[in-house]
């Protein structure tokens, strides 16, 4: 057997996220203390109490790292460990903890900037994010190049999550006038996201500009296993992961191909951990024959184990 573990990314949060595991598991109150001692406010308040500002970008994916770390805590003690790890967007930072390359303090820190260099970096409404499902890769990826040409403003696929959805982003009207060339030629179900920004596209140079200073007082560890990077949809090398970190705020994330990696290596299980099941439902729509699992409750947490261990 040889497991991957998969990171949640932005936009499966939502108000109660840990708390059954926490209730369960009271040892796991020292990940929301430490995540509430380095950044100011109350981490516990914020998973599962406040409506509202665990949807805002800054305050999001402090919040997924602290309830991601605090599973994956869960599965350590149990012996179940990660032959390869890797995180959708913000899932790559909790995957570098995991893989000790990053401090649980460290990255709580650096995902709480990220997340306030994000949002700020697209004034609301310039532009905008669209799932586009059931349509040929390369018809999306022509239609974007030739409305970027036609119109001079920016729009590109932003993430490729499965072979049939592809995330395109950029300014407004370009991605509306994608979205009305993908439909003529046929694109079926197309779904605007709610997202402060366009991420993963070049709209974000400024943050990924902030990102990188940033990231220059931080300290990269080697590896413990093998990190997917996102950009690459390769393992991370040693000595070159900031950099990737840098380019991954303003480049499309490869999912569906990170996990075509994975499955190149011989993975056959893996599981989802963090809030929600978009990277299971994601597992399925690639490749139905891997065994997933997931830990966002006690329930999912104790059938993971089961599923393993017998």
């Amino acid at each position: 057997m040889t497991i991957a573990f998969l990171y949640a990314g932005q936009g499966a949060q939502y108000k109660g996220m840990g708390q059954d595991i926490l209730h369960h598991h009271p040892e796991l109150i020292t990940y929301f203390d430490r995540a509430s001692a380095i950044l100011g406010y109350d981490m516990k308040a914020l998973c599962f109490e406040d409506e509202d500002k665990i949807h805002q970008t800054e305050y999001t994916q402090p919040a997924i790292l602290t309830v991601s770390t605090a599973f994956s805590a869960l599965l350590e003690a149990e012996n179940i460990k990660a032959d390869y790890v890797a995180g959708l967007s913000l899932g790559e930072y909790s995957a570098l903890v995991a893989s000790g390359v990053l401090t649980f303090d460290d990255a709580i820190d650096v995902v709480s900037h990220r997340g306030r260099f994000m949002q700020a970096a697209v004034p609301a409404g310039v532009g905008k994010m669209v799932a586009v499902m059931k349509m040929d890769r390369k018809i999306i990826e022509d239609i974007c190049l030739q409305v970027s040409r036609d119109l001079g403003k920016y729009v590109a696929p932003a993430n490729y999550n499965t072979p049939k959805q592809i995330v395109i982003g950029g300014y407004t009207q370009a991605v509306d006038e994608a979205v009305a060339r993908l439909a003529e030629n046929g694109a079926k179900k197309m779904v605007t996201l709610n997202v402060s920004g366009p991420f993963h596209t070049e709209l974000l140079a400024e943050a990924s500009h902030q990102l990188d200073d940033y990231l220059d007082n931080v300290t990269f560890s080697d590896q413990q296993m093998p990190v997917i990077s996102n950009t690459t949809a390769q393992p991370h090398e040693n000595g070159h992961i900031k950099d990737l970190l840098v380019e991954q705020v303003m480049q499309p994330v490869k999912w569906s191909d990170s996990i075509e990696y994975l499955i190149a290596q011989g993975v056959d299980t893996v599981i989802e951990i963090g809030p929600g099941k978009t990277l299971s439902s994601f597992m399925k729509q690639i490749n139905k024959d891997i065994r997933v699992f997931r830990v966002e409750d006690e329930e999912t947490l104790q059938a993971t184990i089961t599923g393993l261990k017998g």
